[in-house]
């Protein structure tokens, strides 16, 4: 059966295209978005959710979709999807980061010429029958320090137009190194030095809990006298009423906003003040970006349903369909091996160790930890998936830690996957071979070689005669047929291990037949999903 998709904003025609030449049931319904409790009658259905702002995902929308898989939003901002709701639900949120990254740039540049030289307070006056030439006196760009508060994908964009116009640029970015600032030409500098240089401050960060209020009451009052501040990201990131003080005082010159702490912003502190300049969100609102976005949201979504291709997630590593096509069999080994580690642990879990060794340590880590996270947390949570499964094991206090080395054995690559409670430690480690299969190759620190089935039985005892005779009688005797036996030992006479890959769920009566043989110290069943 296709992939189903609703579509509950407006997209173009060309993006709802897409989804159908890529052979997904795509459910086009514009208005949808606006009838919330609509939405979250019929969201059931669907594998997928495209939006733009319009819609708003809310926990009992995502409580709903019992099938959801993944939204994707029609541009960069996601406050209108409640991330954790939908992370615990195992669905993946991804944006369009790159589809307006021009266009809001362009914004920003635009707002700043805006309020260095006052334009809609004169239009307006020239509109009005005024000639109020001596009015409006305006101030250059050319050799003005521009402060840029966040220098990524939109910020960087902003920092090559101003060295165009002959600005100075001085960035804030915490993540921005020496060797990157030097080739984009701007000088990096701490965010109080950037606050006593700037004659214009332009922010380019999202909203979290680093960024929120960035320019405080006290930080605005640390700036130069004249500035003048444009803020095109995110609402939140400035102190709107200290702001509105400041210009009152005269201490800041003007300000260029187009978002704002609450939107839709029908009033706000800084409505009405001489010299500042306000846009109701348009960032990203020309056709070229719109149009951009919903392309990109079209073939995202078609990729990840139709090849698991995760592009743009934020509450999940991004796979690209090559990755996901060479890392495919590495994953679900991945999973297997927390999966074994999960059912194998009664106890409490504080930490669980991944180490990667030879080929596979250079593949997408972030991805195939959260395949053996994802194994781990079965046990306790069978709805669990990669998505949900790293916000569970934070929320428990779980410590998370991955070692990748190069090729130390004779495999060419391999997982080892180590689970830490407070009585013990728990390793299993596998490969894949040539064949694509998973393979467990060690377990406690024995050698073995076993294929992964459905069903499995793993026991333990003292090296001794009589255990093969015993297992494969057991079984026998209880209707169970093994398809395949692996038996491992520390050393003569020392631990010996033993996993059996059988044909169906193994009946309690052929295990409690095995305890009762006395000749195993523990006897477990295990079962993994084999796709």
């Amino acid at each position: 059966m296709a992939p189903k998709v609703l579509v509950s904003d407006k997209l173009s025609e060309s993006a709802v295209q897409i989804f159908r030449d890529a052979g997904i049931d795509v459910d086009f319904q514009p208005d949808l978005g606006k009838d919330k409790d609509k939405l979250a009658e019929v969201i059931g259905a669907y594998d997928g959710l495209a939006i733009r702002s319009a819609t708003k995902v809310t926990e009992k929308i995502l409580d709903a979709a019992t099938n959801l898989k993944v939204i994707a939003r029609a541009g960069i901002g996601t406050d209108n999807i409640d991330k954790v709701a939908a992370s615990k639900k195992g669905v993946i949120v991804m944006n369009t980061p790159f589809g307006n990254m021009i266009t809001t740039a362009e914004h920003a540049i635009a707002m700043m010429f805006a309020v260095a030289r006052q334009i809609p307070e004169a239009s307006a006056s020239t509109h009005a029958g005024k000639w109020e030439k001596s009015k409006f006196m305006g101030v250059e760009l050319t050799n003005k320090t521009l402060g840029v508060i966040g220098a990524g994908n939109i910020g960087g964009i902003v920092c090559d137009r101003a060295r165009g116009l002959k600005m100075k640029v001085v960035a804030y970015d915490p993540f921005l190194g020496e060797e990157k600032a030097q080739k984009m030409g701007v000088e990096k500098v701490e965010l109080d030095e950037l606050l006593k240089r700037a004659d214009f401050i332009t922010l380019h960060v999202p909203f979290t809990e680093a960024t929120a209020n960035i320019l405080s009451r006290e930080n605005l009052e640390k700036t130069k006298k004249g500035v003048r501040i444009i803020n095109c990201a995110r609402g939140g990131l400035v102190d709107e009423e200290a702001l509105a003080d400041l210009l009152k005082s005269g201490h800041v010159a003007g300000a260029a906003f187009d978002v704002f702490k609450v939107e839709p912003a029908t009033e706000n502190p800084l409505f009405g003040l001489p010299n500042v300049v306000c846009t109701p969100h348009l960032g990203a609102a020309t056709t070229e970006a719109q149009e951009n976005v919903a392309l990109q949201v079209a073939e995202q979504m078609s990729n990840y349903l139709n090849t698991g291709a995760v592009e743009n997630a934020l509450n999940m590593p991004s796979v690209t369909a090559e990755e996901a096509k060479i890392m495919g069999p590495w994953v679900a080994l991945a999973g297997h091996l927390g999966a074994f580690s999960g059912q194998m642990t009664d106890e409490p879990i504080k930490a669980i160790n991944i180490l990667y060794d030879g080929n596979v340590s250079h593949m997408n880590l972030e991805a195939l930890n959260c395949a053996a996270i994802a194994g781990i947390m079965k046990r306790v949570n069978p709805d669990v998936n990669m998505v949900s499964a790293p916000v569970i094991a934070a929320e428990r206090g779980i410590k998370i830690s991955t070692t990748n080395q190069e090729k130390s054995g004779s495999f060419d690559g391999y997982i080892k996957v180590t689970v830490v409670t407070d009585k013990r430690e728990r390793s299993i480690a596998g490969t894949v071979f040539s064949d694509g299969k998973p393979r467990f190759i060690q377990i406690k620190g024995i050698n073995i070689d076993a294929e992964v089935g459905a069903h499995m039985v793993y026991t333990t005892n003292e090296d001794v005669p009589g255990i093969i005779g015993a297992l494969g009688q057991t079984m026998g005797e209880n209707g169970v047929n093994i398809a395949n036996f692996t038996l491992g030992r520390s050393a003569a006479k020392g631990e010996a291990i033993a996993l059996l890959y059988v044909d169906e769920a193994v009946p309690t009566p052929a295990l409690k037949a095995l305890e009762a043989t006395g000749l195993f110290k523990q006897v477990k069943t295990l079962e993994f999903d084999i796709a």
